[in-house]
């Protein structure tokens, strides 16, 4: 086990100007362009992928280090840069997560690399839960998974909503209900490979923020894949099911929970991202504009502002640092995951709006990015678990009770 130490390495303090250099230079003066096109911005994920920065090897190297400091530490860099390119940059790293904490390893080796391709052949992986009727109520699942014996298939069928890289997407991670009569605890997750019938995407939404992200429906219509697609495979699967059957529950994580835990930490790392960038455009807009004879920074009104601004986004890493440390060494005890997403998520709202402020009329113009931050910092109180989801987790883990 590594000791705790919030002390950034050689290494990660080599990445995190690395990745700041990336987002300073390519995200940031594309960022506004992207945002108005709502497309998914292949040439500057490709540009990622030409230095490393989207990738398997990176996301390993990320995953891999004993602190889990480093993955929010680039996260946040990025999400400074821009969230919408960010988003795009990243939404293949919840289906690698979802196959990795849920597939044999085999599973991992074949799969993961997959979510990604190449420098010169780029992919994307879809993260599929949500669902038109179940959002924040993932035991409610309609999307079915029947096991076709004779073929050695599971069969498919049901929408997704939501899904970032949906339709879009080379492997699509599916979690499906294959005995609803247990609701979460019935469910599976299931790879369905590039190319497979009956995938298809459904409407894609035009959003509040984030918009050079791709989000979409994805529809599944006798959607049939191998078994060896079952992640974790059918064995394990049946033992949990039976389990669960004789016990009445199971203390077991769903397979769509255990990936949302997992990548919390990460999720307030955007976030933080987005707030950090926020607030230094608010700072040097205060310090240089000049009202009543002298800089507004100078009136305690403006000063003050910032002074909390500061605290929150450095009480908001050091939240999501601790998670990302526990999350490697040890496990979260009392719904660290979800307090350092729940607070960093509210953090970037107020301060991206407290920075429109600050600019006055410049802030609600598209001359400063501080509006397009304001828009994308909402959804983080509401994707991946919405904020009352998040306090819901923390409750329950403080009080040891089934809070509803």
């Amino acid at each position: 086990m590594a000791e705790f130490n919030l002390t950034l390495n050689d290494d990660q303090l080599q990445l995190k100007d690395w990745v700041h250099e990336f987002a300073k230079d390519v995200m940031r003066p594309n960022a506004e362009e992207w945002d108005d096109r709502e497309e998914f911005p292949w040439p500057i994920v490709q540009e990622a992928a030409k230095i490393g920065l989207y990738g398997i090897d990176f996301m390993m190297n990320a995953m891999g280090d004993p602190s889990g400091l480093t993955l929010p530490v680039a996260i946040e860099e990025l999400f400074w840069g821009d969230a919408g390119l960010g988003m795009a940059i990243m939404g293949s790293g919840l289906a690698a997560a979802g196959i990795s904490g849920n597939g044999t390893p085999e599973q991992v080796i074949e799969w993961v690399p997959q979510c990604y391709g190449t420098a010169d052949d780029v992919k994307l992986g879809a993260f599929c839960v949500s669902e038109p009727d179940a959002g924040s109520d993932v035991s409610s699942l309609r999307t079915r998974a029947v096991y076709d014996e004779a073929n050695d298939e599971w069969v498919l069928n049901g929408t997704k909503a939501w899904i970032t890289n949906g339709g879009i997407a080379d492997v699509h991670v599916v979690v499906a209900a294959v005995d609803p009569t247990l609701k979460g605890r019935g469910q599976a997750s299931f790879i369905v490979p590039p190319g497979t019938k009956g995938l298809s995407q459904g409407q894609k939404y035009k959003k509040h923020g984030i918009k050079a992200s791709h989000t979409a429906e994805v529809v599944l219509d006798e959607v049939r894949v191998p078994g060896r697609c079952l992640l974790g495979g059918k064995e394990k699967l049946d033992a949990k099911l039976a389990r669960a059957r004789e016990a009445g529950r199971t203390g077991e994580a769903q397979p769509a929970m255990k990936t949302f835990e997992a990548t919390r930490p990460s999720v307030g790392a955007q976030a933080l991202g987005i707030a950090r960038g926020a607030y230094e455009i608010a700072l040097d807009y205060a310090k240089e504009r000049v009202a009543f004879g002298k800089p507004i920074i100078m009136n305690q009104a403006i000063a003050f502002k910032l002074a909390n601004m500061a605290t929150q986004i450095d009480a908001a890493r050091l939240l999501i640092w601790r998670a990302a440390w526990l999350g490697r060494n040890g496990g979260f005890k009392n719904g660290e995951g979800s307090m350092s997403k729940y607070y960093a998520s509210e953090t970037a709202v107020r301060v991206t709006e407290e920075a429109i402020q600050i600019l006055g009329g410049y802030g609600y113009t598209r001359e400063y990015h501080v509006e397009r931050m304001h828009r994308d910092a909402k959804i983080h109180t509401i994707f991946e678990g919405t904020s009352e989801i998040q306090q819901l987790v923390i409750a329950r883990a403080i009080s040891g009770l089934r809070i509803e």
